[in-house]
């Protein structure tokens, strides 16, 4: 029986080989392309990126659009800003969230529209 998944004869045709080689990008960009794809793995963080993809909203605003703890909320904003996916800006005592640039919301974009159709 032959298996789906793999060559039937082992053959390596140089000429594509060498032009992805040329083509991949380093490790660091390995990297961090795996901890941001590592971020939207989990529904919360995607619940938020969706929300703020929507408009600025501040931590309680967030706490009361998904349903959990304030403490929940922050500790999910941390990672998304380290991970330079989320920015704030202060007004007074209050923080407001948004996205870092447009590129993560083409990213999301195309994300829900892959799973949606």
């Amino acid at each position: 029986m032959v298996e789906l998944d793999k060559c039937e004869t082992n053959c390596i045709h140089d000429e594509a080989v060498q032009a992805v080689r040329q083509a991949l990008f380093g490790d660091d960009v390995a990297t961090s392309l795996a901890e941001l794809f590592k971020a939207l793995g989990d529904p919360t963080r995607v619940k938020i990126l969706f929300s703020l993809m929507t408009r600025e909203l501040c931590v309680c605003d967030l706490t009361a659009v998904i349903g959990i703890s304030e403490s929940a909320v922050s500790h999910q904003l941390k990672i998304l800003r380290t991970l330079r996916l989320v920015k704030f800006r202060r007004e007074g005592k209050v923080l407001y969230y948004s996205l870092d640039d447009d590129h993560i919301e083409k990213l999301f974009a195309q994300g829900l529209e892959h799973v949606t159709e």
